[in-house]
């Protein structure tokens, strides 16, 4: 899942240490796709750190159950299957196109719907100090901190999720995706193509989009039970 369907499961949450460590593993990758860190069975006295390693087993959690789910498989797989047409020639993978594109309009229809806000996210964001972050980091493994400080200080000035409110902007935010694997992942036209499948596709999963949020959450539930 995206940054803001991690958000949607601690939407009413106050500890915004625990906010940003459901969405710190796909900003880790999102500032250096090298930096792999496993703090998720670390223990740290302080409970602003403790309530970062809580919140990035909760990204864990989360993802495990929406990567087995039907609705996944599903979706993900139907995605890739109608925009194929807009992929000839283009050397992204069209599995990994409908993995992603399949996140995306959860991320937007969460958006659309009003069920969750971007000022919400990143007000917990800018809410987090820069020296527990840090430590974290250390703590976690990370050798050079700064490296994820400068990305994290730009991802939160750039305001960059506001756009996915925009059904035609998550076509732009695939591309932007794409471009951290392949240098010019699509032609213009093709770009305009993956709009309109995607606005096309959007009203599909719209009646139904919620069941995958349910399921989740009932999950979660039952795990701590």
């Amino acid at each position: 899942m995206n940054f803001l369907s991690h958000f949607y499961f601690d939407r009413d949450a106050t500890n915004c240490y625990h906010i940003l460590g459901t969405v710190l593993p796909d900003l880790l990758k999102n500032a250096d796709k090298s930096i792999i860190l496993h703090p998720e069975k670390l223990h740290h006295p302080d409970s602003r750190i403790q309530s970062l390693i809580g919140g990035w087993q909760k990204h864990l959690d989360v993802d495990r159950y929406f990567h087995s789910s039907d609705f996944f498989k599903h979706h993900s797989h139907q995605l890739k299957l109608v925009l194929l047409p807009a992929l000839v020639g283009s050397p992204v993978k069209p599995f990994f196109l409908g993995h992603i594109a399949s996140e995306l309009i959860l991320d937007n229809l969460l958006l659309t719907t009003h069920k969750i806000t971007v000022d919400g996210f990143y007000n917990h964001l800018d809410s987090c100090e820069r020296g527990i972050i840090y430590e974290f980091l250390i703590f976690s493994g990370m050798k050079n901190p700064d490296v994820f400080m400068k990305f994290f200080e730009g991802f939160k000035k750039s305001r960059y999720l506001h756009t996915y409110i925009d059904t035609a902007q998550v076509a732009y935010a695939l591309k932007r995706i794409c471009m951290r694997v392949w240098a010019h992942p699509f032609t213009p036209e093709q770009e305009a193509k993956m709009g309109d499948i995607i606005i096309a596709y959007r009203q599909l999963m719209e009646p139904t989009f919620m069941d995958i949020f349910d399921h989740i959450s009932n999950s979660l539930a039952a795990q701590t039970n």
